[in-house]
């Protein structure tokens, strides 16, 4: 039996297993691959973890808290795993080695560049909505697409403008726009947020990483406004599922 699983701390209900199971069981693979849960408190406990599940497991999930500390207890890492400094997918070579990528950063980079209306308005400069810990993946994968990136944030700092600074000129500059706070996500799903709407213009893409509900409030109000098209964030979580499994799948 092939086994694929998640770490972290605690583990309730998960995408992963649930999306992995479905997948097995599509492909016809129940019966030689199977998605586990795997509770790891301390990140200290991981090797022993891994040579419990040898030589079965051939890859695995990574969740928090340990995205960021697993990184040295790894072989290798992915270039862009490195940049973003946080790895969620982890491959068991044929020898046995271990090797980090970030499919937060796949993800999004995929869906993106499969969208239509992406191609259509080749944006060259995006805005990123928030700084938490999903916002440096969206930003690598912008940039790695040669997007110059402006983040935004409530509070003004030296990489980052507030809500308040986003003028006509910077919105007419600024064609791809993505939310990477939680505004918005169930169950708060009458928040948003703080853009001049109302300077969207039938140019303007609008990208949600938030997938309950799927239909945001941002993007309702984008179409709303005009915006030439949204993206729905289920697609992204679909996206990193899909491109672990491609990893796992290929032979290195």
């Amino acid at each position: 039996m092939k086994t694929f699983g998640l770490i972290g701390f605690p583990l309730g209900h998960s995408f992963s297993k649930g999306y992995f199971t479905d997948k097995f069981e599509a492909l016809g693979l129940s019966e030689t691959h199977s998605y586990e849960k795997f509770e790891l408190e301390h990140i200290e406990f991981y090797p022993a973890l891994l040579q419990s599940q040898r030589p079965f497991i051939k890859g695995f999930n990574v969740t928090i808290p340990h995205k960021q500390n697993i990184i040295p207890f790894l072989d290798a890492v992915d270039e862009a795993a490195l940049k973003i400094g946080a790895v969620n997918t982890v491959k068991i070579m044929a020898d046995g080695s271990t090797k980090g990528y970030n499919t937060d950063y796949w993800g999004f980079r995929w869906t993106l560049e499969k969208w239509d209306a992406f191609q259509e308005v080749a944006p060259k400069k995006a805005l990123v909505l928030g700084k938490g810990g999903a916002a440096k993946a969206i930003i690598t994968a912008l940039e790695d697409l040669g997007i110059n990136v402006q983040l935004v944030s409530r509070k003004k700092e030296d990489d980052t403008i507030t809500y308040e600074e986003l003028t006509q000129e910077v919105m007419q500059e600024h064609l791809l726009i993505v939310n990477t706070t939680p505004l918005g996500m169930h169950p708060k799903i009458d928040t948003c947020p703080a853009i001049p709407y109302e300077l969207l213009t039938d140019k303007h893409l609008l990208y949600d990483i938030v997938y309950n509900p799927l239909e945001t409030l941002f993007l309702k109000k984008g179409l709303v406004h005009g915006a030439k098209a949204v993206h729905f964030g289920l697609e992204m979580l679909h996206g990193q599922a899909e491109k672990a499994w491609e990893i796992w799948q290929t032979n290195e």
